[in-house]
């Protein structure tokens, strides 16, 4: 007999598989790896990627992959351009999650889907 997996953090679905070395859910699509389950449960901060999957951590540096249009600025950030050593926020405002000093603009705050993590 299978052993049971655990339910979706996000839903709360029961409908969770393996796919490799993660648990998916097929009702909203969230991933997550066995071990996350249980540093969340100790109030671990959850884990933050970037627009291509990879893990984003203070002091990285990153580019953005999309212009965007910056409010009050009545300027755009364009694509490629590099912002150097982040900080990953914790009070996440309107799916902002990263606190950065774009070239150009000062200090803003970022959404992790519009980053890559530069190498």
């Amino acid at each position: 007999m299978a052993e049971q997996l655990s339910a979706c953090p996000e839903c709360h679905e029961a409908y969770t598989y393996e796919n490799g070395a993660l648990l998916v859910c097929p009702m909203c699509g969230h991933e997550w790896s066995p071990e996350a389950d249980s540093d969340t449960a100790e109030g671990a901060q959850p884990v933050i990627r970037d627009a291509v999957g990879n893990v984003l951590n203070d002091g990285d540096d990153v580019t953005i992959v999309k212009d965007l249009k910056v409010k009050g600025a009545g300027g755009v950030v364009k694509v490629g351009t590099k912002v150097r050593e982040i900080r990953l926020s914790e009070f996440v405002v309107d799916g902002h999650d990263i606190d950065a000093r774009v070239p150009g603009f000062g200090h803003m705050q970022l959404k992790s889907s519009v980053v890559k993590k530069a190498t």
